[in-house]
């Protein structure tokens, strides 16, 4: 296919500079969450363009003349309220009926929705140029596709949500019309954007599929009955716009309508709680998906409470707001501590001073002087915050005395029994006294150990160093053997900052001399060095199954590190690994299978590969062995792949498996572009069938895209 870009410019990052002006999360009273401190947005190459495509690739293919079909279309059945410009009655009934419609119709397939859905802005050659070329019919919109956007006048969604609903200000010009004539400046966004490239371009969705859909316009109780007119009246006239100036339509004609919701929102949320995303009071009514709610549910349930040594335990911070079942039980139920030690970028490390005050007030509440919510928390530095080479000796005695009070307090050793100096020596020290050890049974006032709960907000991130550190110190085990111990044995998914690696070998020595699991050979105090360490990029590969990881080609391109954590199977979608033939011989050729002639461009379909991937996955399974699924980047391709094995396993919808996946990734942030999101949706319908279930989509793609679209924005912020 001929191209108008030469094969030397360099393709810009798929962000777009025209973003719609209102797109935020509000999904509670408690306001637009934080972004996960150490996640990122890595940079994905988009892949070589449509001019050295491999020829068997397929292309867009014709648009279907087929649309969608709806019961408000044709609107004759509807009262019409408003003559010129036409907007319809309809009642919550109706809304409801229609919601409900959309979600068991068959989405277009990809292949007749995009390229229109990336943004072909005329004026923008370098997208153009890459996606169509002089296939100028390609910037036709589709006519195979029929929306429904739910719009709320006045804008605030915060609360009085309806499904799926968004502010008026995410698909309108800004207009201050008023009366019932025609307005020149009524229209809908030019949202496609004019300049850059971008395959994700999730944030223009949500507008892109309101010119091509029936819209509903509703009001909460403090919205005027007048306001929400006036917004039925603009969009009907932006809608008579578009047809004119994009379809060539005469005003009479109209291929899509505006309605305004009869009754108030008091009955829609009586009479339709399904349909309900928060209610009047800003409250989630868990009758439809919530993306950040879910991402956080998945985050907690991932990294729920585990005993990493005796009577320490590692996890999220205790939020009641948060369930992890379908039942809504609490993470927690059940589950108390006597010690709970938060790990935060705003702590300094305990002196002894507080190690004392806080057995004081241990002791208290033994004797029963004081409640359980009188306890104060201990607080440790969080991940990241001991920087080498600029550490200082009292950070490493505080971390060494911190990691030996969690012992006393985990072992219930009395504080007389405290162990000896645990600096650093250069002469073996004298064991007569049968390991230097704390002394046993009931003659040394033995008591029962305390419960210990080392925490931060998603149960991996800010305590991965005091965690760290204290298995070594505990089990007298190196930086790295702890690494993978805490993550192969003890089930922890959790990522580690590379700093607090080379921290915690540089003072390997010292917290190991220290340990009471020391014996007194200097051997145990300078282990060796595997080599897949040294090959390490700071990170594991991401677990999102117990046999299934998902990584980079960094990930894959290390073998003795995929051995140690069972992994015995590589699917490469799109990359090849670089081993040499000695490590290529140790791996039967059944075990690796390359995905080829997939790129991360917007227009190399995946979904015809689901099927052998996941067969490859599955068989991997039944040997007994892990496969790591990898891409270049590890967030968009293999993600994808990750992401429609979850949905098959687990029989969950694409949003919700998309959270799965995106919280399981660790330490950044999955980005499968908007082309890959639509297969996966379109995958949704597929395991529907497989299944013998009808097709009910639990969001619509236009809610899917700017939800994700809200969510990535704190993140690309950083970047």
């Amino acid at each position: 296919m001929a191209t108008a870009v030469c094969t030397t410019t360099t393709l810009a990052p798929s962000r777009t500079a025209t973003p719609p002006p209102h797109l935020s999360i509000n999904t509670s009273q408690r306001g637009t969450p934080a972004a996960v401190p150490n996640k990122h947005i890595p940079f994905c190459s988009p892949g070589p363009r449509p001019g050295s495509r491999q020829p068997d690739t397929p292309l867009a293919t014709p648009l279907s003349p087929t649309r969608l079909t709806s019961i408000v279309y044709p609107p004759d059945g509807f009262e019409k309220v408003i003559n010129e410009p036409p907007v319809y009655s309809i009642t919550a009934a109706q809304l409801e009926q229609a919601l409900d419609q959309q979600a068991a119709q068959p989405l277009p397939s990809a292949r007749q929705v995009f390229p229109w859905m990336h943004g072909l802005h005329a004026e923008n050659q370098l997208q153009l140029a890459f996606f169509i070329a002089r296939k100028r019919s390609l910037r036709r919109t589709p006519k195979c596709i029929r929306g429904l956007t739910i719009v709320k006048a006045g804008g605030d969604l915060s609360h009085s949500k309806v499904k799926g609903a968004i502010s008026p200000e995410e698909l309108l010009k800004a207009c201050q019309c008023v009366k019932d004539k025609s307005c020149n400046e009524c229209g809908f966004l030019d949202i496609d954007p004019r300049d850059g490239f971008g395959v994700r371009n999730f944030q223009i969705q949500a507008c892109k599929l309101a010119t091509v859909s029936d819209i509903i316009v509703y009001g909460d109780n403090q919205t005027p009955r007048n306001e929400v007119r006036r917004v039925a009246r603009q969009i009907a006239r932006a809608q008579g716009t578009w047809h004119v100036t994009r379809e060539g339509s005469q005003p009479d004609v109209r291929l899509f309508n505006t309605f305004l919701v009869s009754d108030t929102y008091t009955v829609v949320e009586a009479d339709h709680p399904n349909m309900i995303a928060l209610d009047s009071e800003g409250c989630m009514t868990n009758k439809v998906m919530d993306f950040f709610h879910w991402e956080r549910v998945e985050m907690c349930t991932m990294s729920a409470p585990t005993e990493i040594c005796s009577n320490v335990w590692l996890g999220p911070t205790p939020d009641p707001s948060v369930s992890c079942s379908a039942g809504g039980e609490f993470l927690f139920k059940d589950m108390s501590f006597d010690i709970q030690i938060e790990a935060n970028d705003l702590a300094q490390i305990p002196d002894n001073r507080s190690l004392r005050a806080m057995e004081g007030f241990l002791e208290r509440k033994d004797s029963g002087e004081l409640a359980d919510h009188d306890l104060p928390m201990l607080e440790f530095p969080g991940s990241g915050a001991i920087l080498p080479p600029t550490w200082s000796q009292a950070e490493v005695d505080g971390l060494t005395a911190t990691c030996e009070w969690i012992h006393r307090q985990a072992t219930g050793q009395p504080r007389e029994q405290k162990r000896r100096d645990s600096k650093l020596s250069l002469t073996p020290p004298d064991r007569d006294d049968g390991g230097d050890s704390y002394m046993q049974g009931a003659d040394a006032g033995q008591t029962q150990g305390r419960k210990i709960l080392i925490h931060c907000t998603d149960g991996y991130t800010e305590s991965s160093l005091l965690a760290l550190a204290y298995y070594m110190y505990a089990e007298c085990v190196s930086a790295h053997d702890a690494w993978l111990q805490m993550h192969r044995d003890k089930g922890r998914n959790f990522f580690a900052y590379s700093s607090d690696v080379a921290l915690l070998r540089a003072i390997q020595p010292r917290i190991l001399q220290a340990s009471p699991k020391h014996c007194g050979d200097f051997r145990q105090l300078c282990p060796s060095t595997p080599d897949w360490l040294e090959k390490m990029d700071g990170s594991l590969p991401s677990r999102v199954m117990p046999y299934m990881y998902l990584g980079n080609l960094l990930h894959a391109n290390n073998p003795s590190l995929l051995k140690e954590l069972g992994i015995g199977q590589i699917l490469s979608v799109g990359e090849p690994v670089s081993w040499s033939k000695d490590v290529i011989q140790e791996w039967p050729d059944e075990n690796l299978l390359f995905i080829d002639r997939v790129q991360d461009n917007g227009v190399d379909p995946l979904m015809d590969e689901f099927g052998r991937c996941l067969e490859f996955i599955e068989n991997g399974r039944k040997k007994g062995t892990a496969t790591l699924v990898h891409c270049r980047v590890g967030v968009s391709r293999s993600a994808t792949i990750c992401i429609a094995e979850v949905m098959n396993e687990l029989g969950l919808s694409f949003p919700r498996a998309y959270c799965f996946v995106r919280a399981r990734r660790l330490n950044v942030i999955i980005q499968p572009h908007l082309r890959f999101c639509y297969e996966l949706l379109k995958w949704e319908e597929f395991q529907c069938q497989k299944r013998g279930k009808p097709v009910r989509r639990e969001l619509e793609w236009a809610t899917i895209a700017r939800e994700i679209a809200a969510m990535n924005k704190p993140y690309a912020r950083q970047n």
